[in-house]
């Protein structure tokens, strides 16, 4: 595939800082990346690890939002 553009080689390749953005956390054992709101809040942002049925569920849409409440790991 050839793609042209007057972007410069540099630019166009360059991937932005998307891990300060973004967290990595696990709800009913399926493993989700999502971006952080205030209140105890997140909004899915993808899944990362999860059964195929789980793909189908409406409530861990992208762009759906959760609550949960952060659990200190020991």
């Amino acid at each position: 595939m050839t793609h042209y553009t007057i972007i410069p080689e540099e630019a166009y390749w360059e991937q932005p800082e998307i891990n300060d953005m973004y967290n990595e956390i696990e709800v009913g054992g399926i493993l989700m990346q999502v971006r952080m709101e205030p209140g105890n809040r997140a909004t899915i942002v993808r899944l990362l690890r999860c059964g195929l049925d789980d793909y189908l569920n409406p409530a861990y849409a992208p762009g759906s939002q959760i609550a949960f409440l952060p659990v200190p790991l020991r």
